[in-house]
């Protein structure tokens, strides 16, 4: 099953549900937050209280897309209490380049390695531990909160101090945290991890600065488990042509840390389990149009795509015109 929101009137929301062929309005309940919530009061799953709550009038959600009415599949009422963060160097890379990678990561001495390198060795030999044990910690990242995400079809604003606009198509898990402090996963989505790769090449130190970008979201959420091997699609149009088109990998399959692992250290921390908080957490890519050599321009539009997700995330870009900060002692 999967979730959508959608406007309604000025103002108002909508839950679309899809199963199957099947796509209709969840009475009841007006947002995903309040399903996720109504369903932690309750002790059930999600997709239980949908098909409990019946069905309304049928829907065409890709006829909502075209029209503009669809929003991310998650917001918080007060998007300071919504959280984006991430994680890098977890996928494998292509099938064709992952053998060789491996084996020059694991043979090559430490001490010779970049810090980047090494981390990435580490999740290889370390990120996907038994059940019940503690593997090694990601690289981590914080992104933004709620403002930072733009729904399906938005522009996805680069400021003008930008070096580079680039997409990342990735899988972002999205959380609801309890009245008890206990983390709840809500399901999965499809996410353009927007960032700046020109300023995280120079220094990776840098990295916390080329992260504090927009991000999109949606436009379907998939309830249940994150399914093993997803293969999907990373394009960029320029007017009519497309000047870039890629397959992403993605799935636990096609990754050196167990999705467990990845939540396991980001909830560790007591700050991130604060009740009632939304939390959106992408778990890296392998697919960079950066790393073809593609440099963007105001008005490219990102697609990702994969089967799993139904409907495709689409966003332009666009350029933020400059603006001087003055800071005033007080």
């Amino acid at each position: 099953m999967r979730l959508l929101q959608i406007r309604k009137g000025r103002g108002g929301r909508q839950v679309i549900a899809t199963d199957g062929d099947t796509s209709w309005i969840v009475p009841g309940h007006e947002t995903t937050y309040d399903l996720a919530m109504a369903a932690i009061a309750r002790g059930t799953t999600i997709g239980a209280l949908v098909e409990k709550a019946g069905r309304g009038a049928r829907a065409n959600p890709a006829k909502l897309l075209a029209d503009g009415r669809v929003l991310a599949p998650i917001a918080h009422p007060d998007p300071a209490h919504l959280i984006v963060t991430g994680t890098g160097l977890t996928h494998l890379g292509s099938a064709a380049t992952r053998d060789s990678m491996h084996a020059k990561v694991a043979k090559a001495k430490v001490e010779t390695l970049t810090d980047s390198m090494r981390m990435f060795r580490m999740g290889l030999e370390g990120g996907k531990p038994k059940k019940g044990g503690k593997g090694v910690q990601p690289e981590w990242f914080y992104k933004g909160d709620g403002s930072f995400v733009a729904a399906p079809g938005e522009p996805l604003v680069s400021p003008a101090f930008a070096e580079d606009g680039g997409e990342e198509p990735e899988v972002a898990g999205i959380y609801v945290i309890g009245k008890d402090g206990k983390p709840f996963r809500i399901g999965f989505a499809l996410m353009n991890e927007f960032s700046d790769h020109v300023v995280e090449r120079q220094n990776y130190l840098w990295l916390a600065h080329s992260k504090l970008r927009p991000s999109s979201l949606g436009p379907e959420l998939l309830l249940g488990d994150l399914p093993q091997d997803i293969r999907g699609s990373s394009r960029i149009r320029r007017g009519k042509k497309v000047i870039f088109d890629q397959p992403f990998l993605t799935g636990e399959a096609n990754m050196s840390h167990t999705i467990a692992n990845l939540e396991a250290h980001h909830f560790k921390y007591p700050w991130f389990r604060r009740p009632g908080d939304v939390h959106i957490h992408c778990f890296g890519t392998a697919t960079l149009s950066f790393a073809s050599g593609v440099k963007t321009k105001s008005g490219d539009v990102f697609e990702i795509e994969a089967a799993e997700f139904g409907l495709p995330l689409a966003n332009p870009l666009k350029m933020a015109k400059s603006e001087k900060v003055a800071i005033k002692a007080l």
